[in-house]
């Protein structure tokens, strides 16, 4: 068990929240239609296809065409931030994906990454108003890695393209904001 598998939203909680509020607004990655930019890292290329396969898998399960996604590869995880960030200041797509692996190792290399990847993808997040997942993993080990790019629906991948169509769709249905 993992601490998502105890800490998982109860059935019924957000009907339950919408009941209480005046509006509350809950993205539909079924309802979003949207054209995706997929930053993809080379190193640890193995499992960025891997993740990579799991978004191709759902935007398909959500009615993406393959022509709506253009993928963008750059030499690693660090490099994903400013290739986000011209996708979108493009204007040519309606959500990022970040793909990468970064394995801890004997070197403090993967704190200063890590880090440091997850925060340029925040900010692109912010300053341009546009979704922007963050699948890329953060693992001890190249196993956790491969555990985590399977082909089934726990693929990070999978998750990161459900994830910004359901912002896709929300952030498109907050009053008084356009999208």
């Amino acid at each position: 068990m993992t601490s998502s598998d105890r800490t998982v939203l109860p059935p019924g909680a957000l009907d339950a929240v919408g009941a209480r509020v005046g509006v509350s607004l809950v993205g539909d990655p079924d309802a979003a239609r949207a054209e995706l930019g997929v930053v993809c890292g080379q190193f640890n290329g193995g499992i960025t296809v891997r993740l990579l396969d799991g978004v191709l898998t759902a935007a398909a399960r959500h009615g993406i065409a393959p022509d709506s996604i253009t993928t963008v590869w750059v030499p690693g995880a660090f490099e994903l931030p400013l290739a986000a960030q011209h996708l979108a200041e493009a204007g040519t797509v309606d959500a990022v994906i970040a793909l990468g692996a970064v394995i801890r190792g004997d070197t403090p290399h993967f704190d200063y990454v890590a880090g440091q990847c997850a925060a340029g993808l925040q900010r692109v997040a912010l300053d341009t108003g546009l979704p922007v997942a963050f699948g890329v993993l953060t693992t001890d080990t190249v196993e956790q890695a491969l555990e985590r790019c399977g082909g089934d629906d726990t693929n990070k991948g999978f998750e990161a393209a459900v994830t910004v169509l359901a912002m896709v769709d929300v952030l498109g249905r907050i009053p008084g904001t356009e999208q």
